[in-house]
């Protein structure tokens, strides 16, 4: 799964608050909230290396496993805006208490599921606790340290914390799993949430907003259900058919409640988001930059553990390793990102990082098939360095188009385009990666009667699933020998046209993003001109 943050993202600033209760250890604070963003990043991030043992454990279907990631970043996405109100009001010390706990139970739920459907059920109810979690998180440290150079450093350490998680989240995801068991990735929380709420009730001073704005219940609400469903219609795609009577309900109905949402969000005296941010172009061009980079770049989070495992079988710590050149190049892409920016407009380094990502995941997509591990490490490090060119930039850049009192809103806005971007890339590149694979295993292997007696309904979706090897195990071993050789190269090949999508599609954002940025330009002139 994606990282969540950048080393060098500006976070939201908070409201006005009253004062903490009691005095407090600044640096006592910083670690602990750092240390609980650091929690979300590697739970986040490890999972990804653990789909395959969850899809082997259950017998579960390539969907099944897609919700494993999609429930959690759905109910993320839908509940980042209103969680930061619900602190503001109720307290930042008591939300980050109260999403410790529903952490704690969601990650034991997801620990001792029995089933798949209940672990998707758990994973949404930790996707919950983490909004709470990050939201509290960020309004301390922001609540804790006001200005100057003390700011500087708390926001540092912050983002150097983040850098961390990100690059060993693949790695400790993959020895968990393979020496401990997935349900490892889930149990482990528990004393490290016990910690935190330990170190919370300790450190940190209650403080919240004084004159907070009411809470957008049908925002929320609409926003969470319209995009769950759109997820579900991406999700079910490859099983009911882009033209079936489900599909075309799930669409339709995301779109209304959308538009609801888009129309509650129009007549409320305090929305939930500002839409007449939208009218400024450098502000859209921004916000879809954005999207284009947790899609197309945040996302190979989750595809590329099942790519290293699918197609070169590799094994979970293997694969966690093999992720590194990704990781580490999003750790120095924002450096790179700071020599470039002193040559460059900001807009001009958003295209040229989308278009960095275009070239990795073309890169990849070309060597995918060849199983020669250098050659797609290299396209990765191409990705990984415009991913981490726009890891902060992007935030930076949102910010940099709103006053300092609409800071807070642009913020939620930034991270909920990020997270829906996410979820949403799922959902079509696994449609595309669903459907070029079965489409490759058909063309490669002969369906002979015995062949075709050998297949169930559901050997697709496990061999996308991670779960090859159990799916032909009852299977003569010649027969076995050549359908899993097939399945290796067809998810290889459906892996390379997901990512011949997504590198097209950050072309095209990248285009977008640079005409948007033209046209701000010239709105900009133009309002110097008519003050001049």
């Amino acid at each position: 799964m994606p990282p969540l943050f950048a080393r060098r993202a500006v976070p939201p600033s908070s409201p006005p608050s009253a004062p903490a209760t009691r005095p407090v250890n600044p640096g006592f604070v910083l670690v602990t909230a750092s240390a609980t963003c650091a929690l979300i990043v590697l739970d986040t991030n490890v999972v990804a290396v653990s789909l395959p043992s969850i899809a082997r454990s259950f017998h579960a279907s390539f969907a099944a496993v897609e919700w494993v990631v999609s429930a959690y970043m759905v109910a993320f996405a839908s509940c980042l805006l209103p969680a930061g109100g619900l602190a503001d009001r109720v307290g930042r010390k008591k939300m980050l208490l109260l999403g410790l706990a529903v952490f704690f139970l969601a990650s034991l739920g997801c620990g001792v599921a029995p089933t798949a459907a209940v672990l998707n059920v758990a994973r949404a109810i930790k996707g919950v606790g983490a909004a709470m979690l990050l939201t509290a998180a960020l309004a301390v440290i922001a609540n804790t340290f006001h200005e100057g150079p003390a700011r500087v450093r708390a926001w540092a350490v912050w983002g150097t914390c983040m850098g961390l998680a990100t690059t060993v989240a693949p790695l400790v995801g993959g020895v968990i799993t393979q020496w401990l068991g997935w349900r490892w990735i889930f149990l482990l929380n528990l004393p490290v949430c016990a910690v935190l709420a330990w170190c919370a009730s300790r450190a940190i001073g209650e403080s919240r907003n004084p004159n907070p704005g009411p809470l957008d219940i049908a925002g929320s609400l609409l926003f969470g259900i319209a995009l769950a469903l759109g997820i579900w219609a991406l999700i079910e795609v490859p099983a009911d058919g882009l033209a079936s009577w489900p599909t075309a309900t799930r669409f339709a109905a995301c779109a209304l409640l959308f538009g609801a949402f888009v129309q509650v969000q129009r007549l409320r005296a305090h929305a939930m988001v500002d839409l007449t941010l939208f009218r400024q172009p450098r502000f859209v061009a921004a916000v879809l930059a954005m999207f284009g980079y947790a899609a197309c770049a945040q996302v190979m989070m989750t595809f590329l553990p099942l790519y290293l495992q699918n197609a070169f079988g590799l094994s979970a710590v293997a694969a966690g390793v093999g992720m590194l050149p990704f990781a580490l190049s999003m750790v120095l892409g924002p450096y790179i990102g700071a020599a470039l920016g002193k040559r460059m407009s900001s807009m001009s380094l958003l295209s040229t990082g989308l278009l960095l990502i275009a070239l990795g995941n073309l890169l990849t997509a070309l060597t995918a098939g060849g199983e020669r591990y250098l050659l797609v490490a290299f396209g990765m490090i191409v990705t990984g360095l415009g991913a981490g060119i726009l890891n902060g930039d992007t935030q930076k850049a949102i910010m940099a188009c709103v006053p300092p009192d609409r800071t807070g809103m642009a913020s939620g806005i930034s991270t909920t385009t990020r997270f829906t971007a996410i979820v949403t890339s799922v959902g079509v590149l696994g449609a595309v990666l669903a459907a070029r694979t079965h489409a490759a295993f058909v063309a490669a292997v002969p369906l002979t009667a015995e062949v075709k007696g050998a297949l169930d309904a559901g050997f697709m979706s496990r061999v996308l699933a991670g779960d090859a090897a159990q799916a032909t195990a009852t299977l003569p071993p010649a027969m076995r020998t050549m359908l899993l050789a097939a399945a290796h190269a067809s998810f290889a090949s459906g892996f390379a046209a997901a990512l011949g999508l997504a590198a097209a599609v950050a072309v095209s954002i990248a285009g977008g993003v640079w005409l948007l940025a033209g046209r701000g330009e010239a709105a900009r002139a133009r309002g110097v001109a008519s003050n001049g």
